[in-house]
């Protein structure tokens, strides 16, 4: 559902690394791999990562695309080299492998491993559980930064934080005038990404139990634009409205089960005049007395901040695996096991970071244009409305 830019990822999670394509993004974009790097190491934290986050030290390359840390409108190509790759090379060949490797023939349940074997015709599980892997959201992160950026570079800032882990929730709410940078920092210093310290140990401790019982975890979390101009999307027609874009980019993502704009279900039991954020004038400026509509009416941008919630689900791979088949036998047997996370909820709230700055990014094109930044920031100072 995006208009002006396009995305591509690919690799597996154990081969010899990701790769990324993103097209649309103007010249005159002022972009480091050093920048990228910010992101990608807030993917790797939080507490209930797994052995791989040990291992792999995230570096997005900048392939092209890129020339004296300024973007040239042309294509921008990434690699992140898989560092665990020199543990594979046999297994994951692209070419004949010098032996015999064991395939995967229990699925796990909640994972593409059995619909994937059988859309593809697989006799092995690997050739799917490589590529379903959440390991490719790494790339994701890498091409939401370069998103990020150009949000920046207009004012428009993206922050996120942890409200729920399992069944215990973070009530404290956010300052409506903190600044979102200040959100990631708060957040950030904090291994579940939540801004209560008694909620912070409680899911801490859930997580922990989790993982002492081969178990896993999942959670929620919220991602805010602030910065917002009015008319990002359209009323026009289904696939111009901007939520159903951003929910669309937030459900890419295989963990993720559920998305809320504003209230969302809690919409549903109040009443209209309860709900609606009604419409002032103040100080020379039309405000709101709420954002209940989080920052979208209509399919567009309202000026508001963009609110989004996100549910994910418990991983599906488990220390402890659950019951399952072999599909060379039929026989009853336990899910395959591979190295797994018991939580990975603090991570995932980067990602959505990452695919609300690519949305938001493409809408902003969308609506004023410009092959060069300097087009770009003009359209909006000449046509912006806040």
């Amino acid at each position: 559902m995006l208009k002006k830019i396009s995305y591509m990822t690919a690799g597996e999670s154990h081969g010899k690394g990701l790769t990324g394509i993103i097209e649309g993004i103007p010249a005159g974009l002022e972009l480091t791999e050093e920048y990228i790097a910010i992101d990608l190491l807030r993917r790797m934290q939080g507490h209930g990562r797994g052995k791989r986050m040990k291992i792999e030290k995230d570096f997005a390359e900048i392939f092209s695309g890129v020339r004296h840390q300024i973007t040239l409108g042309s294509p921008i190509a990434l690699i992140i080299k898989n560092l665990d790759w020199v543990n594979w090379e046999d297994r994951m060949a692209v070419g004949k492998p010098k032996k015999d490797h064991k395939k995967v023939t229990m699925p796990r349940p909640g994972h593409a491993d059995l619909a994937g074997v059988m859309k593809y015709d697989f006799d092995d599980i690997r050739n799917v559980l490589e590529r379903s892997s959440a390991r490719e959201t790494a790339m994701r992160v890498a091409i939401g930064a370069i998103c990020r950026k150009l949000l920046e570079d207009v004012g428009i800032q993206i922050g996120s934080r942890v409200y729920q882990i399992h069944d215990i929730v973070d009530t404290k709410a956010i300052d409506k005038d903190l600044n979102m940078s200040k959100l990631n920092s708060l957040a950030d210093k904090s291994s579940v990404r939540c801004l209560d310290k008694d909620a912070e140990k409680k899911m801490i401790d859930v997580i922990d139990q989790a993982k002492n019982n081969g178990d896993s975890v999942g959670g929620s979390f919220e991602v805010i634009a602030t910065g917002m101009p009015y008319g990002l999307g359209s009323y026009i027609n289904a696939d111009g409205k901007l939520q159903a874009r951003i929910s669309q980019a937030m459900m890419s993502v295989n963990a993720f089960k559920g998305v809320e704009v504003g209230a969302g279900f809690a919409s549903s039991a109040v009443f209209g005049s309860e709900l609606h954020d009604e419409i002032l004038y103040e100080n020379n400026k039309i405000t709101r007395s709420s954002n209940n509509a989080g920052g979208i009416e209509g399919g567009m941008s309202n000026a508001q901040p963009i609110h989004v919630k996100v549910s994910m689900k418990p991983i599906s791979t488990l220390i402890k695996p659950l019951r399952s088949i072999d599909l060379t036998t039929m026989e009853p047997k336990l899910a395959h096991k591979e190295r797994t996370d018991s939580c990975a909820v603090p991570a995932a709230s980067i990602i959505g970071e990452s695919m609300l700055a690519i949305v938001l990014a493409d809408a902003l094109l969308e609506k004023f244009g410009g092959d060069s930044m300097e087009q770009l920031r003009k359209h909006i100072e000449s046509s912006g409305k806040y």
